[in-house]
């Protein structure tokens, strides 16, 4: 029986979430073809593997021939010098959209950041129409990326999905991530919804499970047809919820890009 695309490309394959993905998205797809900087190991059934580093123009219009769709997850993940952000997320992504465009790809998953709006404070509710107020060098570099993709849709018609991940590990590892956590299954889930929805346009989305504190307000992607199914509540007893998260001195307490806060910048 055919799948509903005949190859999806998912770039990061090797980093901590491509690694998870992989198999979880080959029901989508005749081939998946991945591709990482670093070592991915050899391709499965149904897979392609291509070594590509995002600031070569040409290995990335390479890679993206006979691609129907885009998991873009490749790039720095953490807080990093800006010269090293600057080739992997801003220039890499800039030769990511250009080559999407004469491949003639469509729709596109793109894995922003929560880091995008990390200078909001803690006692804010969220909503993809606020401006971004990034919390260093790797949120700046996931909101240029937003505002590449927008041009792509608005200039050319290329649909994307910007999924503003917030902390998607096996369990919450401090306060701030129960309220950020976003588990594997809804990671997977918010993917599907975003690549199968009839018409995506250019939508922000928040990716986060359905956990009791909130950051995040998500009616302007609701089009897409996501609900989590998971919470943080199952780990509550690590972590016990007092009922408010309330500011402190401490940035990393008083903002909600947290430790991140803590890290830049990282110019040189």
């Amino acid at each position: 029986m055919s799948k509903p695309f005949k190859r999806i490309l998912l770039t990061g394959a090797a980093g901590g979430l491509g690694r998870q993905l992989r198999d979880h998205i080959k029901p989508w797809a005749d081939i998946v073809r991945l591709s990482d900087l670093a070592e991915i190991g050899p391709a499965g059934e149904g897979e392609e593997v291509v070594q590509c580093d995002l600031a070569d123009k040409a290995a990335v219009l390479a890679l993206m021939e006979g691609v129907d769709a885009v998991l873009h997850f490749g790039g720095i993940s953490v807080e990093a010098p800006f010269d090293a952000i600057m080739q992997a997320n801003i220039l890499g992504m800039a030769n990511l959209y250009e080559a999407i465009h004469k491949c003639g790809v469509k729709r596109v998953v793109f894995a922003s950041s929560n880091h995008t709006m990390g200078f909001y404070k803690t006692t804010d509710l969220v909503d993809a129409e606020m401006p971004p107020r990034p919390d260093g060098m790797y949120g700046i570099s996931k909101v240029f990326g937003e505002s590449l993709s927008r041009y792509y849709f608005d200039r050319f018609g290329i649909e994307t999905v910007c999924l503003r991940i917030g902390s998607c590990f096996p369990k919450p590892g401090s306060a701030r991530m129960m309220i950020t956590y976003l588990s594997l299954a809804d990671l997977v889930e918010s993917l599907r919804c975003s690549l199968f929805a009839a018409r995506v346009g250019h939508t922000i989305a928040f990716g986060v499970s359905d956990n009791k504190a909130k950051w995040w307000d998500d009616r302007h992607s609701r089009h897409l047809g996501f609900v989590a199914k998971d919470s943080s509540t199952q780990f509550e007893g690590m972590f016990p919820f007092s009922g408010t998260y309330a500011p402190d001195d401490d940035l990393a307490i008083t903002y909600q890009g947290g430790p991140f806060l803590l890290t830049g910048p990282k110019y040189n």
